[in-house]
C-alpha cells in the first residue's frame, strides 16, 4: 500500500502550459515571421556574398584551381596593393580626425549665431549629393586648366595680382640674327655692343592676336641713332604677314612692349636694366666707354602660372579627402550638435560663474561631456572611409589612379577593372572586411552600453 502510494505520487503528470507562456511563444512566432523576410534578404545580400568571397579567395583567377593562401601572400607582395593599404591608412587617420574636429568646432559656433538652422541646413546639403555627382563636381573644380578649374582660376588670379607674368611665353629669337639662347632660357647678344650703337633684336613665335593691347610699330624706333654715351635698340616681332625681310624691321612689324633688357659689362655684372616701350624701344644712357653684352632675362619668356596640380601624384589623395570632407562635414556637425544640445546647461553656467572663459569651458567641460558622441562620430567615419570608392575612382585621373587607390578601388580594379583576377580581388575584399569589423564591433558594443 505504501509502495503503491509512493509510486503514484512520483509519476509525472502532464500539465498545461500557463496562458502567459503561450502568449509569449505566439508573440515570438509572429515576430519571427515579420523578421524572416529581412533575414532572408540579409542572408542573400550580405552573408552569402561574404562566405562566397572567403571561399573564392582560396582559388586562382579562373576559379578552377585551389591555391590556398597564395592570393593573400601575393596581395602583400603587390606594390599597388601596398600603396592602397598605405592610402587607406592615410584616409583612416586624417579624414575622421579632421571631420570630427571640424564638426565639433562648427557645432559649438553654430549655437552662437542667429540663423543657426539655416547654417546647419547649408552645411548639411552636400549629404543630399551622391558621391558620383560630387566626384564630377570636384573633378572639374580641381582641373589644371584655369579656364575650367575654379580652384586654379582663383589661384592664378591671386598669383597674378601680386606678381607680373610674362607677356611672351612662346617667343624665341630668330636664329642667326644677333641673339644666342642660354641654358636658363635667357638670351644674350652674340657680339658685344659699345655706346653709340643701336641694335635691333628680332623675335618670332608670337601670334599677332597675342600681342599686348597698345603695341606700336617698331619701324620708327628702329631708325633712331644712339647718343655717344648710350646704347639703344628695339625688341620687335620679326614677322610680316605675306612677306618681309628676316632680320630687318619692316614698316608693319610690331615692337614687343614691357620686355626687360639688361646691360652687362665685360665681367658679367649687370650695370643697367630697362624695359621696352610700346614700340619695343629701349635705351641705356650715361654708360662708360667699353664693351657690353645685352641680356634679355628668362622671365620675359617664362610660361604663365597655371595654378596647382591638385590631381597630380603628390596632392591627389589630399584633394579627394577635401571633397569627402565637403560632403560629410554637415553630418558630423549635426550629430555633435545634437549631443551638444543635450548637455546639462547648469554645468556650463556654473563654470562661467566661477570665472572660466569660453576656451576653458570648451576644453574642460564641453569636450569631456561630448566624448561619447565624438567617439561614435569618429568610429562611424572610420568605417565609412574604409569603404570609400566613388570619389577616388571618379576624381583621380587615369595616370594617377594608382597613386590615389585605396583598398576598395584596388579590389574593383583587380577583379573587374582589367585585372580579371577575382581570386586576388576576393582576398582584398576579405582583408577590407577584417579591417572594418573591429570598428563595427566597437560601435555596436558602445551603442548597447548607451542603451543600458
Amino acid at each position: 500500500m505504501t509502495a503503491t502510494l509512493i509510486r503514484e505520487t512520483s509519476d509525472p503528470t502532464p500539465t498545461k502550459a500557463p496562458h502567459g507562456t503561450r502568449r509569449i511563444r505566439r508573440a515570438r512566432t509572429v515576430a519571427l515571421l515579420f523578421v524572416l523576410p529581412a533575414l532572408l534578404l540579409l542572408g542573400a545580400l550580405v552573408v552569402y556574398p561574404v562566405l562566397f568571397s572567403v571561399g573564392r579567395s582560396f582559388f586562382d583567377a579562373s576559379g578552377s584551381r585551389f591555391v590556398g593562401a597564395d592570393n593573400y601572400t601575393e596581395m602583400f607582395r603587390d606594390p599597388a596593393t601596398l600603396k592602397a593599404v598605405r592610402n587607406t591608412a592615410i584616409w583612416v587617420v586624417v579624414a575622421p580626425s579632421l571631420l570630427t574636429g571640424l564638426g565639433l568646432v562648427l557645432a559649438v559656433l553654430v549655437e552662437k549665431v542667429r540663423w543657426a538652422t539655416a547654417f546647419k541646413l547649408l552645411l548639411f546639403m552636400p549629404m543630399a549629393v551622391s558621391f558620383l555627382a560630387a566626384g564630377i563636381i570636384f573633378r572639374l573644380a580641381y582641373d589644371q586648366d584655369p579656364s575650367k578649374g575654379v580652384l586654379n582660376a582663383a589661384a592664378v588670379s591671386i598669383h597674378d595680382t601680386f606678381k607680373d607674368t610674362s607677356a611672351f611665353p612662346t617667343a624665341r629669337a630668330r636664329d642667326g640674327h644677333g641673339l644666342t639662347a642660354q641654358t636658363d632660357g635667357s638670351y644674350l647678344t652674340s657680339a658685344t655692343v659699345s655706346p653709340g650703337t643701336s641694335v635691333n633684336l628680332g623675335f618670332v613665335g608670337v601670334a599677332l592676336d597675342d600681342l599686348p593691347t597698345g603695341a606700336q610699330p617698331a619701324y620708327t624706333a628702329a631708325g633712331r641713332k644712339a647718343a655717344a654715351d648710350a646704347i639703344s635698340g628695339t625688341v620687335y616681332l620679326d614677322f610680316t604677314p605675306g612677306g618681309g625681310e628676316q632680320g630687318k624691321v619692316d614698316r608693319r612689324e610690331s615692337g614687343l612692349p614691357k620686355v626687360r633688357v639688361q646691360a652687362a659689362d665685360e665681367s658679367g655684372d649687370t650695370v643697367a636694366t630697362t624695359t621696352t616701350g610700346s614700340d619695343g624701344s629701349f635705351r641705356f644712357s650715361h654708360l662708360e666707354a667699353g664693351s657690353y653684352l645685352l641680356k634679355l632675362p628668362a622671365s620675359n619668356f617664362a610660361q604663365p602660372y597655371e595654378g596647382v596640380s591638385w590631381l597630380g601624384p603628390a596632392l591627389v589623395t589630399p584633394a579627394i579627402i577635401g571633397a569627402y570632407m565637403w560632403i560629410w562635414t554637415g553630418f558630423a556637425m549635426v550629430l555633435i550638435g545634437a549631443g551638444l544640445a543635450a548637455l546639462p546647461r547648469d554645468a556650463l553656467e556654473a563654470a562661467r560663474m566661477d570665472g572660466a572663459n569660453e576656451w576653458q569651458i570648451f576644453r574642460h567641460i564641453t569636450v569631456p561631456l561630448l566624448a561619447p558622441v565624438l567617439t561614435v562620430v569618429f568610429v562611424t567615419l572610420v568605417i565609412n572611409v574604409m569603404k570609400v570608392f566613388d570619389l577616388v575612382y571618379i576624381i583621380a585621373p587615369g595616370p594617377v589612379q594608382e597613386d590615389a587607390t585605396v583598398l576598395a578601388t584596388q579590389m574593383w580594379l583587380v577583379s573587374f577593372g582589367g585585372g580579371n583576377n577575382q581570386g586576388l580581388g576576393s582576398a582584398l575584399g576579405v582583408l577590407l572586411l577584417l579591417l572594418v569589423l573591429p570598428a563595427m564591433v566597437f560601435n555596436v558594443r558602445r551603442f548597447r552600453r548607451s542603451q543600458r
